[in-house]
């Protein structure tokens, strides 16, 4: 083989392995790249995914993925709400104003502390329950219990923990079922779905014979609430909701299943 034609072999050898291990260092680089990637969203899911974020034990004032709501979408001061779920919000409300309908935010994050102080007293005899005194209508732990949860969670337990759900407009069944508040509620019905949220306390019966009586006014933020309630029913069991009067009822009433859990079926 004449020496200019093997030197052309040997260029074009080396030319091919060079490609070659380039390729391979691409590859390995992306290969390499990837796992940070990963173990970086990792992190982020996690950082809401916790048991301590499912039951409240922050601050949303200062958390990262809140905001606080304005004034003119609240007729409360100083409350928060997740940004994500907030947003979504802000467009609903948008489109529900161009046809007439008005909403205002009258419950929206509440920590674990703050649902705690709504339970003891009601537990305690000093907020009155359908005008009793439950110290003494209902002298029975499980039986208090019980009768405080038809409208008001545990603490660790409420999804006003999650800063994915509100409470519109009024408390009342009744305001939303005549006038005004029916034009809000067949809004909702019909629209709210389109932005993410959904009614999650509907009338009990078949599909849902557990947890809290129907609440018209409460609508939850899905994207995010159906992870945590995804969480909740596998990661969560009755004894972590503790650090309150009461607590001792969570494990013989079952909680977890019949109240964080006991949702409308629609909303899962």
């Amino acid at each position: 083989m004449r020496p200019f034609i093997l030197a052309v072999f040997v260029l074009i050898a080396l030319l091919t392995a060079c490609n070659a291990e380039e390729k391979k260092s691409n590859e390995t680089d992306a290969q390499e790249a990837l796992p940070t990637l990963t173990s970086g969203q990792d992190t982020i899911k996690e950082s809401y995914l916790s048991k301590d974020y499912l039951m409240g034990k922050f601050n949303p004032a200062t958390h990262e993925d809140f905001s606080k709501i304005e004034d003119r979408y609240t007729s409360k001061k100083d409350i928060y709400m997740r940004t994500d779920a907030y947003e979504a919000y802000m467009e609903m409300v948008d489109a529900a104003a161009k046809e007439g309908i008005e909403f205002k935010i009258v419950s929206a994050t509440r920590p674990f502390d703050y649902q705690k102080g709504i339970w003891e007293r009601k537990w305690n005899g000093i907020t009155k329950v359908s005008g009793k005194d439950l110290t003494v209508s209902h002298p029975g732990f499980a039986q208090r219990a019980l009768k405080i949860l038809e409208y008001s969670s545990m603490p660790g337990t409420s999804r006003h923990h999650w800063g994915t759900d509100i409470d519109l407009n009024n408390l009342e069944n009744d305001y939303f079922e005549t006038g005004k508040g029916l034009k809000e509620y067949e809004w909702l019905e019909a629209n709210a779905g389109s932005f993410g949220f959904c009614q999650v306390y509907s009338e009990k019966g078949e599909d849902r014979p557990y947890g809290y009586n129907m609440e018209k006014w409460h609508w939850s933020y899905l994207p995010v609430s159906t992870k945590l309630t995804e969480f909740a029913s596998t990661q969560m069991n009755n004894e972590d909701i503790k650090g309150f009067d009461g607590d001792n009822t969570t494990d013989s009433i079952d909680v977890l299943n019949k109240y964080v859990l006991g949702i409308n079926p629609n909303c899962n």
